[in-house]
């Protein structure tokens, strides 16, 4: 299709623009609109423009009514469109793109105010377009400017991503970034900037080995300070040489299947539940359920009551030892005797073996020497504002201090890194008592080890299948977060690492934890916890406009300032919703554990294919590396059965 002084190249009906922040698109907050890359004055042009669904869209040139001009809306009958919110906002933009003049209309020109939702920009002016991860809802592209704008996203509900791609590599180089594969970085075809780009991808600047040594010292700042780096990438532009050749690299992918529609879309949760918290248990109340031989009775009952409503904080200091399987639920009370005079007799055999350690033995053991030094690092600022440790001679950091070093020798494996001591705090706290302590901790530790490895795959696992759960819970809210590069979630990176213990008030960890620790109402709560305050936060999170940087700043200041019960509840109730789901996907079905595992389908049970995963860069949670999504990790859905020729 040719103009005067332009050529339409390619153009592609069936996109549109969601512009509502609701979790279900309704009809109004879709506006169809055709995509068209246009030749024009020596540029290259990307433009879209709305169109009435009874139109005719070959029609409709690349043209946009000026909006200066005086009748911009011919028709009355036509409601003026109102998102119930700025017009300037869009689902996953904050920057709205600069209007540009077109040549006047040939045809049928959109005259209803979704008009002035139309934009054009110069491929020159591009700098980074992300495609969606497959699988999830339709297909869309995000197209990034230098000045660091994100345009409206582009849903193509009829397929024909990978034929634009095809297309504006033609004129463009699209590179694929080394740490997320959906990410293309756009580069004319005589630049060289090309060449020296990938470095400054790259999330540290030592090797692998010197990055885990990093990770084990100081979890918190090497996380977090390396997801900056990735969220600062996309605020700054690579700035092109002057000199030097580009590099040859492979255009977009062509191999892939268009995602096209996806049935998890379509899948109504119903209504949330109303969920009411029940008081805390009390030593009355626990008493009742203690049998004649000291054997507690009911005992899936009583478990229930400490889900529902907590321990009264008298009772906390028996009821942990049997959260935490250090006693049995089934024992009586002279087992209980018995039980606690081996392991005390156990611990003390273990505390002696570093404490026998003459300082000539420990320079020659640089493990326990750097365990020993770190451990005291930690100790000495673990909960200092707490008036059972505060002061420089408080007798619990003593105590932390010991039951570390010998947690040392229990599990020589994998020995302390940071972030146990802020475990053990609280139940030293509770407990008070070393030998209990003790082993209350191994028991905590059983359940998060994983959290503490060095390869991290545990906590690349659990990243996976919160934004998992996310995605079915709220998928415009993952859409929106992957937009402004935080599909990753790795602002929840510390809620899991160490079960929200920075995040909420020490009291309230308290009834946090020995709710999770009932493994009621199934397995893996801690995440549906993290969703409620994703939930909680939606709202400010999208009508704020923020970027990936103020996402990251907002989420860090929630700290102390969430309300545990709030949490719960809300936890509780998406559980619920989730359950009640007749057409639950599978594997949401294993996460909650209303189904048993599925086969593995790769050598690679725990990679991801999530956009920015966790999985691909340990020990962080940085952008994925891999191409290709596995089946375990992402949402269950039918065979696709778009025909192939909508992608052309």
């Amino acid at each position: 299709m040719e103009g005067a002084g332009y050529r339409v190249v390619f153009e592609k009906g069936g996109v549109y623009l969601h512009t509502s922040a609701k979790k279900y698109q309704d009809r109004d907050s879709l506006i169809a609109g055709v995509i068209r890359v246009v030749e024009k004055d020596n540029d290259v042009l990307l433009h879209w423009a709305p169109v009435e669904e009874a139109g005719d869209s070959t029609q409709i040139l690349f043209s946009k009514k000026d909006s200066s001009g005086g009748d911009s809306c011919a028709s009355e009958e036509e409601p003026t469109f109102d998102p119930g919110y700025e017009p300037d906002w869009a689902v996953i933009s904050t920057v709205r793109p600069q209007p540009r003049h077109s040549e006047p209309t040939r045809g049928a020109e959109s005259s209803c105010p979704q008009g002035s939702w139309a934009f054009s920009v110069s491929l020159g002016e591009l700098k980074s377009i992300r495609r969606s991860k497959p699988g999830l809802s339709w297909a869309y592209l995000v197209l990034v400017t230098q000045a660091g704008g994100s345009l409206p996203a582009l849903h193509f509900h009829r397929g024909g991503t990978r034929a634009l791609l095809r297309v504006l590599s033609r004129y463009l180089l699209l590179a694929s970034s080394p740490q997320d594969s959906r990410l293309y970085l756009v580069f004319p075809h005589d630049s060289s900037a090309l060449s020296n780009s990938f470095h400054h991808l790259q999330l540290f600047d030592q090797d692998s080995s010197n990055v885990v040594s990093r990770f084990l010292q100081d979890p918190y700042s090497t996380t977090f300070s390396s997801f900056s780096r990735v969220t600062n990438f996309f605020r700054g532009a690579l700035q092109p040489q002057p000199e030097g050749a580009a590099s040859d690299l492979p255009p977009p992918p062509d191999d892939e299947p268009e995602p096209g529609f996806e049935v998890i879309s379509c899948v109504e949760l119903g209504p949330r539940p109303t969920v009411e918290r029940g008081p805390p248990v009390t030593e009355e109340e626990w008493a009742r359920h203690v049998g004649p031989e000291g054997r507690l009775q009911q005992v899936p009952e009583l478990k229930n009551r400490i889900f529902s409503g907590g321990l009264s904080p008298s009772l906390r200091r028996e009821a942990w030892k049997f959260l935490l399987g250090y006693l049995s639920w089934e024992g009586t009370a002279e087992e209980h005797k018995a039980h606690i005079r081996k392991k005390t007799d156990e611990y003390f055999r273990m505390k002696l073996q570093w404490k026998s350690v003459s300082p000539e033995q420990e320079r020659r053991n640089s493990l326990l020497h750097g365990y020993r030094s770190l451990i005291e690092r930690d100790v000495s600022r673990t909960d200092r504002t707490n008036k059972f440790y505060e002061g420089p001679e408080n007798p619990g950091l003593g105590l932390l201090n010991d039951i570390l070093l010998t947690y040392c020798m229990y599990h020589f494996d994998l020995g302390y890194v940071q972030g146990m001591s802020d475990l053990l705090s609280p139940i030293l706290y509770v407990i008070q008592n070393e030998v209990d302590a003790f082993w209350c901790f191994c028991g905590f530790m059983e359940l998060v080890q994983g959290n503490f490895e060095e390869s991290q795959e545990t906590m690349k696992r659990q990243l996976g299948r919160l934004l998992l759960l996310l995605r079915v819970l709220d998928p415009l809210l993952c859409d929106f977060l992957d937009s402004q590069d935080s599909g990753s979630l790795c602002f929840c990176f510390r809620w899991l690492l160490i079960w929200f213990k920075r995040e909420f008030p020490f009291p309230d960890v308290l009834r946090l934890w020995e709710v999770l620790w009932t493994g009621l109402p199934g397995p893996n709560l801690h995440l549906l916890v993290a969703c409620a305050i994703l939930d909680m936060e939606r709202d400010t999170l999208m009508l704020s406009g923020f970027g990936s940087n103020e996402i990251l700043k907002h989420i860090n200041e929630l700290t102390m300032k969430l309300s545990v019960e709030d949490v719960l509840t809300r936890a509780e109730a998406l559980h619920r919703q989730l359950t009640a789901c007749p057409e639950l996907p599978h594997n949401v079905q294993e996460i909650l554990g209303l189904a048993p595992p599925a086969e593995p389908h790769s050598p690679s049970p725990t990679a991801s294919p999530l956009p920015l995963s966790p999985t691909r860069a340990p020990p962080t949670p940085p952008p994925s590396t891999d191409t290709a999504p596995q089946p375990d990790s992402s949402l269950e859905i039918l065979p696709e059965e778009e025909d192939e020729g909508a992608d052309s």
